[in-house]
């Protein structure tokens, strides 16, 4: 068995069991899970693990989310094929692919430089075209590009950043861990009901890396 099918098959049994298995029921996530090659997004020594049922160390201080996690916040985005997304803590690229085999066109920051030019290198080589990557502080968001249809926030927030909830077109999702710095967090799906009220549901507990940044912690 060559390394390309042996990958392909792990893929699926990933699918099956970590996120199917799990209840993600949404097509367009099933199907951007099941194509997006995971093990191009870890460091050469961990390509083994890469689709194991947990984080994994990227470097900087930074993780790869488990894979379920990725599915389940890219569900809770409700993206529907011709949306514009934004995801915030590009980490590995791995994340940005998933919104990108979903999304028409994703924008990704993040703060560690060596980190936002390796994953727009990934991003890049694997035909990911419809991704941009800068370096900057994700809590600003991308005003430029904004309203966006759905946020995806890849760290744990000590409150919602303003930025982020007004850069959400009304309809969209903003889905962010909310909670302390270095315990448990609270996953939370804001939807933007009109220019002023918003609506906050609560996921599950998470386990993020700190959002840092002007409206993040310090």
């Amino acid at each position: 068995m060559n390394h390309f099918q042996d990958f392909a098959s792990r893929r699926a049994w990933m699918v099956e069991n970590q996120i199917v298995g799990r209840g993600i029921s949404a097509p367009l996530v099933v199907s951007a899970m099941s194509r997006v090659p995971r093990e191009k997004f870890v460091g050469s020594d961990l390509v083994d693990s890469a689709y194991d049922d947990g984080p994994l160390p990227i470097g900087h201080g930074q993780t790869i989310s488990q894979p379920y996690i990725v599915a389940l916040m890219a569900e809770a985005l409700d993206l529907t094929g011709g949306d514009v997304a934004l995801d915030i803590g590009t980490g590995s690229g791995y994340a940005a692919a998933v919104l990108a085999s979903i999304a028409a066109r994703v924008y990704s920051i993040e703060r560690i430089p060596e980190l936002a030019e390796s994953a727009a290198q990934v991003l890049a080589d694997e035909g990911y075209g419809n991704v941009v990557v800068r370096c900057g502080d994700g809590t600003l968001g991308w005003p430029e590009q904004a309203p966006f249809d759905g946020i995806c926030v890849a760290a744990g927030a000590p409150v919602v950043p303003e930025a982020l909830r007004q850069q959400l077109r009304v309809g969209g999702h903003l889905v962010i861990p909310v909670g302390s710095a270095h315990t448990i967090q609270s996953l939370r799906r804001i939807t933007r009901l009109s220019e002023t009220e918003f609506r906050t549901t609560t996921l599950c507990d998470v386990r993020f890396v700190p959002l840092l940044g002007e409206q993040g912690w310090s």
